[in-house]
């Protein structure tokens, strides 16, 4: 069973940082596609960033030189290292599975999400 647990979120002032982590128990991060989704209120879910089985990292040009995506392999967990955070950050952020090596940036395209965890930015 494929478990995806997000944690680290919470609210910041602008100009603050966050790290969050995505704990993966029954599937191997480093052989397949994982990535960081957000949902703001009122939007549609949106890519935020994803790493594929070679290590290749993508960011979303709205968080490009702000957040960076990691994971440790031995611990099985991905991160999203949040830095220069405005208003227009505040979303639910869901960490996201792809049982493919190659990744995609469209969520129908991953197979498995976490619950989600709210980050709210405060001006």
């Amino acid at each position: 069973q494929v478990q995806l647990v997000e944690s680290g979120g919470g609210s910041v002032n602008a100009g603050g940082s966050l790290r969050l982590s995505c704990a993966a128990s029954g599937f191997t991060l480093s052989t397949n596609c994982v990535g960081w989704f957000r949902q703001g209120p009122g939007k549609e879910r949106e890519w935020v960033a994803s790493i594929n089985a070679l290590g290749v990292t993508r960011t979303a040009n709205s968080v490009e030189g702000r957040f960076t995506i990691s994971q440790d392999n031995a611990e099985n967990t991905l991160f999203l290292e949040m830095n220069s955070l405005k208003p227009e950050d505040t979303a639910i952020y869901y960490c996201a599975a792809r049982f493919n090596r190659w990744c995609e940036i469209h969520a129908t395209l991953f197979d498995y999400w976490g619950q989600g965890t709210q980050v709210t930015v405060s001006s």
